[in-house]
């Protein structure tokens, strides 16, 4: 038995031993496999992801390619002197001067959407005197003129394989001597470097005309010479038979326009071409995307979001309330931010709210003030408190407020949430009222300062006068401003003239005088009178009445020209893109000198002037609409204007993401004004540029500007301070537009 059993144990060793061993054996057959394949795999797998990567790229960089894109003389994109389809992009500004043998054109370009491009001239005739007032000091012949083009179809449409197609009119307001309307269809063939144009134009430019544009170098890395482009052009301009042209550009030896285009660094075009084969043309531009920068500088002088110190312990022995509210003050003045109010007060289960009243003097855009309150009240709220409550101010008005829960901040503390789910656990609500004195503790309070200073330059610019082309008035402006008793508005404005062309300039225009009460054309007599002025100086209280509803009372001196009283209510309710409001006010108009009023106006009869007695009265209703997809703002506004004509004024503004505003008006009433013969109706431009665009921190300020076809009386309106819509959309649109 013993030997049986030594045998079963020998056989079953020797058969563990065989099974270690191949075992063994296989995991080192399965490693040296693993070993050898391995590798191969791994540069498989990579050179797939790279291969992937790399496709992605070269998809991307075909869709961003593009051939270089010029514009014309007329600052319009195109050739020389023709049109082409292309656009440049959404909020692109450009600026030019050409050199058109007989011409000198001058010229502004600003692509309004990405369909929407527009451009203003100032052609002057050289050589040619004004037939009215050239010898006065006008000079050379000289005309305005508006360009607008309008894609049809474009390349971001997906249809690669199709032309671009666009109709445009040149010069269509005004005196529409240039006049002309076109069609155009242009083609970039990117692997030949070679873009052609083939359209048709009726009006000054008749007939079929086209271009080609060959850019040889632009894949090559020579920075100077990769966007050169040699360009020929047909132009089809009537130079022969067009009653308006220059008597010296009618002549024309060849239709074929030879040249180069260059741009360097994406921001200076300059063109060299014949013209009419006869003369030499020139021209030179410079663009920047005002409408999408994000600033000439970055915002290094921007305190960071709020991090530390952080401190949730609760309110009490410890952490004494008065010594929390000074924290909070400490906290909100670096980020920007300024605390005026601080409650303690009990909700309705006895818990314990703070309620804070914030006023924004830094940030244009909402949602940075909205993430700085999310990081600060996160870090510093106590860990007793249920909620907070903070009220935006602006101009002394609640505009809206936001309800935080403590609970929801402590979550976006530890990044349990992120900023767009607080968004929606906090929207923007109506402005919540101030704490009674008998259901709050108030932990802190200060008065608002009672004056604050701006001092800046500015510039008032008249075109087409009959002494000169051009006339300006350069000066600074001191505006000392504040609050009374913590809540009347005040704004003083003086004004000093430093150099100014304004001295020979009439207030009547003798060729088209205005027949209605001179309530704006005589404006310049303020500023010819004074080197130095007190050009604004009023008081104005506004309340939040609740439910959406605010009302506003303004007077004294409003503007250079007028003073007197104003009042305005107005529906705008939080979250919603309209609003309606009305207004109305008195006012009487200053004198030329000092601040005494005058109850007497000039009226032209004929080239007679009379002066009637006047008091001017104007009350509008208006409404306002927000077109949030395309961040579009439009306002309709009817009533009675200063010159006691009967209408309606349409606004639409377009707000680009850098800030950029920019918009038209047009003006329809039945003051019957006429300007060549034809009924005027006022019409004109105007845009705010962001002041952070030039400084390295974040600033709410704009610099203004705006034009009118003609400085007339018809559609005119005084100013009567700082109006409630735009006071409180500042503080709303912003938010919504860039949250999409």
């Amino acid at each position: 038995m013993s030997i049986e059993a030594d045998l079963i144990k020998f056989n079953a060793l020797e058969k563990n031993r065989a099974i270690l061993l191949i075992s063994t054996f296989m995991k080192f057959f399965y490693s040296a496999l693993i070993l050898f394949f391995l590798p191969n795999f791994l540069v498989g797998a990579e050179g797939s992801l790279f291969d992937d990567l790399a496709l992605v790229e070269a998809i991307n960089k075909e869709l961003r390619d593009q051939l270089p894109f010029f514009y014309n003389q007329s600052m319009m994109g195109g050739y020389f002197t023709m049109p082409s389809a292309r656009m440049a992009g959404s909020g692109m500004t450009a600026v030019g001067a050409a050199s058109s043998p007989p011409y000198n054109v001058y010229g502004v370009n600003f692509q309004v959407f990405q369909r929407v491009e527009l451009s203003a001239n100032y052609r002057v005739y050289k050589g040619c005197l004004e037939g009215n007032f050239g010898n006065e000091g006008f000079g050379d012949d000289a005309d305005r003129i508006g360009n607008i083009k309008i894609g049809i179809l474009l390349p971001e449409d997906g249809l690669p394989n199709f032309p671009s197609l666009v109709i445009g009119a040149e010069d269509f307001m005004g005196s529409k001597r240039f006049n002309s309307q076109y069609i155009v269809a242009t083609k970039q063939w990117l692997n030949m470097n070679l873009e052609t144009t083939l359209g048709w134009g009726h009006g000054r430019i008749k007939g079929f005309f086209g271009g080609i544009s060959w850019t040889p170098l632009r894949h090559r890395d020579i920075p100077f010479f990769k966007n050169i482009s040699f360009v020929a052009e047909y132009d089809a301009n009537n130079y022969k038979k067009h009653h308006h042209e220059h008597p010296q550009g009618r002549k024309v030896k060849s239709r074929l326009n030879l040249g180069v285009n260059y741009l360097g660094f994406e921001t200076l075009q300059l063109s060299v071409s014949s013209i009419r084969g006869e003369k030499i043309a020139g021209a030179a531009s410079f663009r920047f995307p005002l409408g999408t920068t994000k600033g000439l500088f970055p915002k290094i002088d921007d305190a960071l979001p709020y991090c530390s110190p952080r401190d949730t312990e609760p309110l009490g022995i410890i952490r004494l309330e008065r010594e929390f509210a000074h924290e909070l003050v400490y906290a909100f003045a670096d980020q920007g931010l300024d605390l005026y109010t601080a409650y303690l007060k009990f909700d309705h289960d006895l818990n314990k709210v703070l309620y804070l009243k914030v006023v924004n003097n830094r940030y244009r855009l909402e949602s940075i003030v909205r993430e700085r309150l999310y990081h600060l009240l996160s870090a510093l709220t106590p860990s007793n408190i249920k909620a907070v409550i903070v009220v935006m101010e602006e101009d002394g008005l609640a505009s809206h407020s936001y309800h935080f829960r403590a609970e929801d901040l402590y979550r976006y503390q530890k990044r349990r949430i992120s900023d767009e789910e607080m968004y929606i656990l906090s929207p923007m609500q109506e402005a919540k009222r101030v704490p009674k004195e008998y259901e709050s503790d108030l932990l802190f309070e200060r008065q608002k300062k009672i004056w604050t200073f701006t001092f800046r330059p500015r510039l008032l610019t008249y075109f087409g006068g009959a002494k000169g082309k051009f006339k300006y008035d350069f000066g600074v402006i001191a505006a000392p401003e504040g609050y009374l008793f913590d809540q009347v508005y005040y704004k003083l404005q003086i004004g000093y003239s430093i150099k100014s062309s304004l001295s020979d300039l009439s207030a009547t225009d003798r060729l088209n005088p205005s027949h209605l009460p001179n309530v704006r054309t005589d404006s310049i007599r303020y500023f010819q009178s004074n080197s130095l002025s007190i050009e604004k100086a009023y008081i104005q209280k506004g309340w939040n009445l609740g439910k959406g509803f605010f009302a506003r009372l303004a007077s004294g001196y409003f503007e250079a020209a007028y003073g007197g009283f104003a009042a305005e209510a107005l529906y705008y309710p939080v979250n919603t893109n309209w609003a309606v409001g009305i207004e109305g006010a008195t006012v009487w108009k200053r004198r030329y000198r000092g601040i005494k009023f005058t109850t007497n106006i000039r009226e032209v009869h004929g080239h007679h002037p009379e002066y009637k007695h006047f008091v001017g009265i104007q009350y509008f209703l208006s409404l306002y609409y927000q077109f949030k997809p395309l961040n579009l703002e439009f306002k309709a506004m009817g009533g009675q204007f200063l010159a006691k004509d009967i209408g309606a004024r349409f606004e639409a503004v377009r707000i680009f993401s850098s800030g950029l505003r920019f918009g038209i008006w047009y003006t329809l009433t039945n003051g019957h004004d006429k300007v060549n013969g034809q009924t005027y109706y006022d019409k004109g431009f105007f845009f705010a540029l962001p002041l952070d665009m030039f400084l390295k921190q974040s600033s709410r300020n704009f610099i203004s500007y705006a034009m009118s076809a003609w400085l007339r009386d018809v559609g005119a309106t005084a100013e009567t301070g700082k109006t409630l819509y735009p006071t409180l959309n500042e503080q709303r649109f912003y938010a919504q537009v860039d949250s999409k």
